[in-house]
């Protein structure tokens, strides 16, 4: 039996509903972020050293990272539904699966972290010194680098319904998760197609079995 350690309100929602795809009984060990800090508990150190959700244990095996975890479970248990077997289709598959969490995210995390910079409790007179490093990074740095990324994403996604064409598969899973965080960060009216995309997601059948069963995903922001 697979068992998904699943921190509430995480990457880990993805591994939920490539499992509800691929039709296979699981396991959920549910555990809760700190309500201050939206860490995760260090109770997840005692399945993985790093302590951070997505892992799963498959019988001896334990697996961390969302696309370690999703090549895995294509690896040993897809028919081939949900990875595209060769040509450029395999190649964009490779492609998006690996630019979700090392490209994008990145830049969204630290999106994150400036944002809420001058939030953080600090001397009265530091808090200009914050809001105008925040301000600084996010237009010199941060937007400049953002804002190719979902121009790309959002012109994929104007010439066909999922990243690898006219079938959903493992790399609509793992960019899910960016970009409903970047959704939640951003303002993408100016891309359309992402917000069908992430329309998409929310009618999969599959998606909202995981969403019942994980609870409901609000990425921080």
């Amino acid at each position: 039996m697979i068992i998904v350690h699943h921190l509430e309100n995480s990457r880990s929602l993805r591994i939920l509903w490539l499992l509800e795809e691929l039709g296979l009984d699981y396991d959920i060990r549910l555990y809760r972020r700190d309500p201050q800090t939206m860490a995760a508990p260090d109770s997840l150190k005692a399945i993985h050293p790093l302590g951070k959700a997505p892992i799963i244990s498959d019988g001896e095996l334990v697996i961390a990272e969302s696309g370690a975890i999703i090549e895995y479970l294509l690896d040993r248990y897809d028919d081939g539904r949900l990875r595209p077997g060769s040509g450029q289709p395999l190649l964009d598959y490779r492609y998006w699966l690996h630019f979700a969490e090392g490209s994008l995210m990145p830049l969204l995390v630290m999106k994150l972290i400036f944002t809420r910079m001058p939030e953080n409790p600090m001397p009265f007179f530091v808090r200009p010194v914050a809001r105008g490093l925040s301000s600084k990074v996010q237009e010199i740095f941060l937007t400049p680098r953002l804002l190719p990324q979902l121009a790309l994403i959002n012109d994929t996604l104007a010439q066909r319904p999922w990243f690898t064409g006219e079938q959903l598969s493992g790399a609509d899973i793992q960019m899910s998760f960016p970009l409903q965080a970047a959704s939640s960060r951003a303002d993408l009216s100016d891309y359309p197609h992402i917000g069908r995309f992430l329309s998409r997601v929310s009618e999969q059948p599959a998606y909202q079995r995981a969403l019942a069963r994980g609870g409901k995903l609000t990425p921080l922001g």
